[in-house]
């Protein structure tokens, strides 16, 4: 009832509103006016309200950025993230710069320039110099932006190195699987046929180069400072592993392996100790203790960055960046997958 009520105001207040702007109109008429008829005053006032809109405007810009800046991901925790970084915020910057030149002169002039009884506007029907001005400049900003785009993507695309740790990222909805090279850094032959329950990833027993492979489900460890060289398989759909902090991402594509490498400069106890992760964590753990649940601990994600599904947001597992020891301590832990059938 109260719904029907709230509807029925809202179209009488639309049914007032309308009645009151044709009595303006008519009592406009009968003063000798054209309720049509655009007015100095008219002009004046828009010219006002568009200046009064570009101080509110660019206010409410200023506040977005001051009120929001500590809420973007952390510092990035791999090498080539770094400089994926500088590029993003060097092509915010000048965004930003283009955004603010070009809102206050549209605004302004809108203020500066509204139509008087005594003005003209000027006919300008070609110039050159203004021509090239508009062309050459975003045309040499542009060059600028993609060259340093495909040079930052020539070297995260590039081949790992011989020393980089094979680990092989394996898709399915909805989670994932890792498969470790072993002491030979080298991953055993596999194929779809050979899945079944406990074979997830389709191994090959066959294969020496897999006998030292070792499978893992809840959490990826890869140790700080050292490259880790991804291979990425799917078993059903297009999926996309996803490691926003190291910034990375790929996707895996059923019936291929693709590959991507970084090197993690940041261990996970240490960003968790990171000012803007602790005011964060801290955030959300008010908000989760108000709801009665648990409280958060950051950790570092592997998630899926495609829309594979019905599940698609629960496809995440835990990345563990350790200290070296720390690194060979837990693959000492773990046994060969073939050893333990």
């Amino acid at each position: 009832m109260i719904t029907l009520l709230v509807y029925a105001a809202i179209v009488l207040l639309i049914v007032t509103v309308a009645q009151l702007v044709r009595v303006f109109e008519l009592a406009s008429d009968l003063k000798g006016g054209r309720s049509n008829e655009v007015t100095y005053r008219d002009h004046r006032n828009q010219g006002r309200m568009m200046f009064a809109f570009l101080i509110a405007f660019m206010s409410f810009f200023v506040w977005q950025i001051v009120e929001y800046k500590g809420y973007i991901l952390p510092e990035a925790a791999s090498v080539h993230g770094k400089e994926i970084d500088w590029l993003m915020w060097f092509n915010m910057g000048l965004i930003t710069i283009v955004f603010v030149i070009v809102n206050i002169l549209l605004f302004y002039f809108a203020y500066k320039y509204y139509s008087r009884p005594d003005s003209k506007a000027v006919f300008l029907a070609h110039n050159n110099r203004l021509e090239m001005v508009w062309t050459v400049v975003p045309a040499v900003v542009l060059a600028v932006i993609i060259v340093l785009g495909l040079r930052l993507w020539n070297t995260i695309t590039s081949d790992a190195s011989d020393k980089a740790i094979v680990i092989e990222l394996y898709a399915k909805q909805f989670d994932w699987t890792a498969r470790y090279s072993g002491k030979d850094n080298k991953l055993g032959h596999s194929n779809y046929k050979l899945i079944d329950g406990a074979n997830a990833v389709g191994m090959d027993s066959l294969d020496p180069s897999g006998a030292d492979d070792f499978v893992v489900h809840n959490e990826l460890h890869i140790p700080v400072g050292k490259e880790v060289e991804f291979k990425i398989r799917s078993r059903d759909v297009i999926h996309s592993a996803f490691m926003p902090h190291f910034r990375i991402q790929m996707n895996a594509v059923p019936g291929m392996t693709t590959s991507m490498s970084m090197t993690p400069t940041i261990t996970t106890e240490e960003m968790r100790k990171n000012k803007d992760v602790v005011r964060q964590v801290k955030e959300v753990n008010e908000i989760r203790a108000s709801k009665g649940e648990d409280p958060y601990e950051f950790n570092f994600l592997l998630m899926c960055n495609k829309i594979c599904g019905a599940s698609h947001s629960n496809m995440q597992m835990t990345v563990v960046v350790d200290t070296q020891e720390q690194y060979d301590a837990w693959v000492a832990k773990q046994k060969p997958f073939f050893a333990k059938k």
